[in-house]
Order: C-alpha cells, then sequence, then structure tokens
C-alpha cells in the first residue's frame, strides 16, 4: 500500500501478499488454475519485460511481461521453482525462476518479450513493477542458495508458496532472511563527505556502507561504520528512508549523519579516498556537472541522500 514517507526504486510494491493464504493449498491450486491469474518470469535474475502500452511512459520504458499463471506453473514443474507474490485487487500473481544458459525468450516464452537486466530497466519500469521483480528476485536469489538445510545438511522442500522452506528430515523451518545495511552521508556544517572505493568508474563517489552487526543498533552501526571507513565520530544520526537492495538480499537503511569534526582518514582498506563537497557542488554532482565526479545514478539510496542533503540548505 501507498506510504507517506519517501520511497526508494524497488520499494512500494503493490501487491496485496496475502500472507495469510500461503499455507491453504487448495486456494493456492485454485488461483494457478484461474485463467485470471497472472505470472511473472524471471531468468537467472533477469525480468521478462516488453514495450510499455501506455503512450505517455516515455521514450525506451518497459512494462513487465506478465503470463498466465498456468503457463507459469507449467514453466515451473513443480513448487520449487514457484513464487506466489500476492494479490492485485483479486487476481492473483506468480513468479517462476527459470535457469540455466538457454534464453526461454527464444524457446518456450518466445515472442511474449525479452529477459533484460533489472539494474537496467529499473527506472525503464513503472516503479511499482520495479519492487516487483525486485522481490522476486531476491526470493529466488533466497532458494538458490539455501536449498539444504543448515540444521541437518539434507535438501529442504519449498512451502507457503515458496515463503518457507521446511526440511522433510529433521522439519526445521527456514524463512527467507534479509541484510540490515546501514548506508549514511557524513555531514558538518555546510559540508558533506563522500568516499570510493579504488575498483569504482574513475571519479565516482559515494556515501559510506556497512553491515549492521549482531547486538548492533541502527545508529550503534553507523557510528562504527563512519569510525572504521574515515575515522569519524558521528553526533546526531538522522533517518531518511530504506530501500530493499536485491543484490542479493539486502535492506538499505539511509541515514544523514552529523560528525564532530573534519579529520576524516580513509581506511584504504573499504575507502580508497575521501573527499569533502559543498551544498553547492553536491548540487551539482545530482546534476552532472561536477567536473571530474559523479555520484551513483537515483535508482540509489545514496544519490537520494545527498541530494536531500543538497537541498536542505
Amino acid at each position: 500500500m501507498p506510504l507517506d514517507s519517501f520511497q526508494n526504486i524497488f520499494s512500494g510494491n503493490p501487491l496485496d501478499r496475502a500472507s495469510d493464504r500461503r499455507a491453504d493449498l487448495d486456494w493456492m491450486a485454485g488461483q494457478l488454475a484461474s485463467a485470471d491469474s497472472l505470472g511473472v518470469a524471471m531468468w537467472n535474475g533477469q525480468p521478462l519485460v516488453e514495450p510499455a502500452s501506455n503512450p505517455g511512459a516515455g521514450e525506451g520504458a518497459v512494462q513487465l511481461a506478465y503470463l498466465p499463471a498456468r503457463l507459469a506453473a507449467d514453466l515451473a514443474g513443480g513448487d520449487e521453482r514457484l513464487l506466489f507474490l500476492g494479490l492485485w485487487k483479486e487476481t492473483a500473481v506468480f513468479a517462476v525462476d527459470l535457469e540455466g544458459p538457454a534464453d526461454p525468450a527464444d524457446g518456450a516464452l518466445q515472442g511474449l518479450g525479452r529477459f533484460q537486466d533489472l539494474r537496467s530497466v529499473a527506472l525503464k519500469l513503472q516503479p511499482t513493477e520495479a519492487a516487483i521483480a525486485a522481490t522476486a528476485k531476491q526470493m529466488f536469489e533466497w532458494r538458490r542458495r539455501h536449498k539444504f538445510c543448515a540444521n541437518c545438511g539434507q535438501p529442504s522442500e519449498a512451502r507457503d508458496g515458496g515463503w518457507r522452506r521446511q526440511c522433510p528430515t529433521c522439519e526445521v523451518e527456514h524463512f527467507p532472511r534479509t541484510d540490515p545495511v546501514v548506508i549514511m552521508l557524513p555531514h558538518l556544517g555546510e559540508r558533506c563527505m563522500l568516499g570510493r572505493q579504488a575498483v569504482w568508474p574513475q571519479g565516482m563517489f559515494s556515501a559510506l556502507a556497512g553491515f549492521l552487526e549482531p547486538g548492533e543498533s541502527i545508529e550503534e552501526a553507523c557510528a562504527r561504520e563512519l569510525y572504521e571507513e574515515a575515522a569519524l565520530r558521528a553526533r546526531k544520526v538522522r533517518y531518511h528512508s530504506t530501500q530493499p537492495w536485491p543484490y542479493p538480499s539486502s535492506l538499505m537503511i539511509g541515514l544523514l549523519a552529523e560528525v564532530e569534526d573534519d579529520k576524516a582518514v580513509a581506511d584504504q582498506a573499504e575507502l580508497s579516498e575521501i573527499r569533502w563537497f559543498t551544498r553547492a557542488e553536491a548540487r551539482d554532482l545530482i546534476a552532472g556537472k561536477f567536473e571530474g565526479a559523479f555520484v551513483p545514478p537515483r535508482m540509489a539510496i545514496a544519490h537520494q541522500l545527498i541530494k536531500a542533503w543538497s537541498e536542505e540548505g
């Protein structure tokens, strides 16, 4: 459902997840058999898309190429590759996970669309459809990485429309995991600090980030990462927004962190370079007008953090 807070790309999934219906095998079978139910196809993490049918969608815009759910079920060949995504009003929506070197768009799905990398089409899709595709991608990545029971090592099986796995040997249940990541923009007065990693494209700077560790609050993780990566001490931490990030299964927690001083030092393990920017320079970075440096595109929460801070002054 729509929320009042800022929504990043990959958030805003419009489907009713109907989690209370997932364990109802008869209801699920009826939805799969219904001629009204729809399917979304993913191949090696890429969604099947087609040119957008809305004339006002813009040049190069695409939309998810929906299949009959019965076709998705046939392609899945069982529960293991099938996921119940939820309900669009009264219409059930499923996803099918296709793998292998052969492009299904040249075979069983010929003429129905093309598979494209989700990063490359995220801004060409409607935000709601980007969120649907990201949910399917993340769930299928989890399935691929958790085929075996972590308790006894035996193969586990899909349950509850793909949202739970259970080991038939020891009966332990396994649920999808999301890895929380703090991503923060340190700032002091009228300047913010960005860092870059050596493996990034030349000139690219971004916010700092790191995984939340067990036993840490979000604020504590932010303070630790700032000190570890840049020797900065956080004074105040403000929440901005979050972003589901299906690479493979993170939740980016966006923060603005006021720091005590500007004596930053790059740790060289995570960051190869750090640099301070004024608000005016940050606005130029967002607009792509800063010579010699740039920031991640607007689909990234780092872009939105820099933009939000630059517009405060």
